[in-house]
């Protein structure tokens, strides 16, 4: 007969899949304080951001996208969860407590999510030239619904075009920071480091001092404007506010929507730029009447290859027992 694993077994197996979320930079920003029978997820601030993502606003959203992994993991174990955001504003580095109990309901229907966990991929090549299946459309649009959040898909072919030129716009504007150059250069890691963005051991101090010393904003817009023009699909996910629970329910909703898209075959990456960029922003709000605050930009297709998984730290690094 097989011995039904421990809480400390179970909680450290849910904290590995929680961790398979996407992150800014792959920077990782979350820890997990783990008791019986609760999981605590605290933003780890030392992994911030600070000219990119100055508010900490990114930061948050990929927390929340851990959370959902988290919830999503704990209802494939069948086990029944209470998940409290921000539960003590004293504590503002404490994103949620995620309580824990037997489930001895039926499976609830979310649970099935799970299994695309370790499927989801970000692709940052083209897509293939087909178009994204209606069906598909609908039900994302319906995943971040339900975390309080929207996807508006950008329709038409001026909509498309204004996106676009706002990216590669965004793209000029960072590029020509040289503060924002060394933060990117910063987190430019080789694979055995276990995050950042990751590049080749024997190309990586080159890569990293031309990264640091020359605005390159020009070659990357007009790569990013290339990726943007031929994606099946663009879309905004936004929430109707701006603060820390926003940007947590944003977090959990585009985990959510990522998951259903990789149901159907899709895959995703980011055009977060004139989001990042203050003075952007309100133009991408525009794009979708106005409606809310963008939290992400995102372009949804067929990767024409499977997807290598980006590295992840160890789990040891970002647990600790009550």
């Amino acid at each position: 007969m097989a011995v039904a694993p421990s809480w400390s077994e179970q909680a450290v197996e849910l904290v590995g899949r929680a961790v398979m979320a996407p992150s800014s930079h792959n920077t990782q920003p979350w820890f997990f304080l783990l008791g019986e029978p609760y999981v605590d997820l605290l933003a780890d601030r030392t992994r911030a951001l600070p000219v990119n993502d100055p508010d900490g606003r990114e930061l948050t959203i990929s927390c929340g996208c851990a959370l959902l992994n988290l919830v999503l993991a704990a209802a494939d174990r069948d086990l029944q969860v209470e998940n409290r955001l921000l539960p003590d504003p004293e504590e503002p580095d404490w994103l949620s407590r995620v309580s824990i109990t037997r489930n001895t309901a039926d499976r609830v229907p979310e649970a099935d999510l799970a299994r695309f966990i370790e499927e989801r991929r970000t692709c940052r090549t083209r897509f293939e030239s087909r178009a994204v299946d209606q069906q598909a459309v609908d039900a994302m649009v319906e995943a971040a619904a339900a975390e309080g959040a929207w996807l508006r898909p950008l329709i038409g072919d001026e909509l498309r075009r204004r996106a676009v030129n706002l990216v590669v716009e965004g793209d000029a504007l960072q590029w020509s920071d040289p503060e924002w150059r060394r933060e990117l250069a910063e987190w430019m890691h080789t694979r055995s480091e276990g995050d950042g963005l990751t590049i080749s051991a024997f190309t990586a101090p080159v890569a990293q001092m031309v990264v640091r010393n020359f605005n390159m904003g020009s070659n990357v817009g007009s790569k990013d404007r290339g990726l943007a023009e031929n994606s099946p699909l663009l879309a905004v996910l936004g929430t109707d506010g701006d603060g820390p629970r926003h940007w947590l329910a944003a977090g959990q909703a585009l985990q959510r929507v990522l998951l259903v898209g990789c149901s159907f075959g899709l895959r995703a990456s980011y055009l977060n730029q004139p989001i990042q960029v203050a003075s952007l922003r309100s133009q991408v709000s525009e794009l979708v009447d106005g409606e809310g605050l963008p939290q992400i930009l995102l372009r949804f297709g067929y990767a024409p290859q499977p997807l290598s998984p980006t590295p992840r730290r160890p789990l040891a690094d970002v647990i600790e027992w009550s």
